[in-house]
């Protein structure tokens, strides 16, 4: 077996952006070192772009806007210093890269992007449900 094979393979079970799409807005924990200490630091935004799939090089681009600033940061998916990855907020896009979204302001993104609303279920749609059932 190759050393990329071998390398590849050791790789597939810590894919920590597994089912992270362009456009959600994920919360990415990463150990930080400061001189003897460590620390856990987190950055929230929103993924603009996912590169080379799940190979040895891939990586995954998250950006954020602070005090009108627009930060971007590119962690490689298989980074040994991310602690976890949380989805804050889903959204459908139409594009896998959304470079576009450097030029527009927060209220234009958020016009832009269509979030997935949560699903919620109430007694009524329970009952609804289980009539259905019976009924096949």
């Amino acid at each position: 077996m190759d050393t990329i094979a071998k390398f590849q393979s050791t790789l597939e079970t810590k894919d920590k952006f597994e089912t992270i799409k362009p456009g959600w807005t994920i919360r990415v924990n990463q150990r930080i070192k400061e001189g003897e200490k460590t620390r856990v630091q987190a950055f929230e935004g929103m993924v603009i772009s996912r590169k080379h799939g799940t190979e040895a090089g891939a990586t995954i681009t998250v950006r954020k806007v602070t005090d009108n600033i627009g930060v971007e940061k590119t962690f490689p998916i298989y980074l040994p210093s991310i602690e976890s990855v949380k989805v804050v907020r889903k959204a459908k896009v139409r594009r896998a890269k959304l470079y576009y979204l450097r030029d527009k302001t927060t209220k234009e993104i958020r016009k832009k992007l269509r979030t997935e609303q949560p699903k919620v279920i109430t007694a009524a749609s329970k009952k609804k449900k289980a009539a259905e059932e019976v009924s096949q």
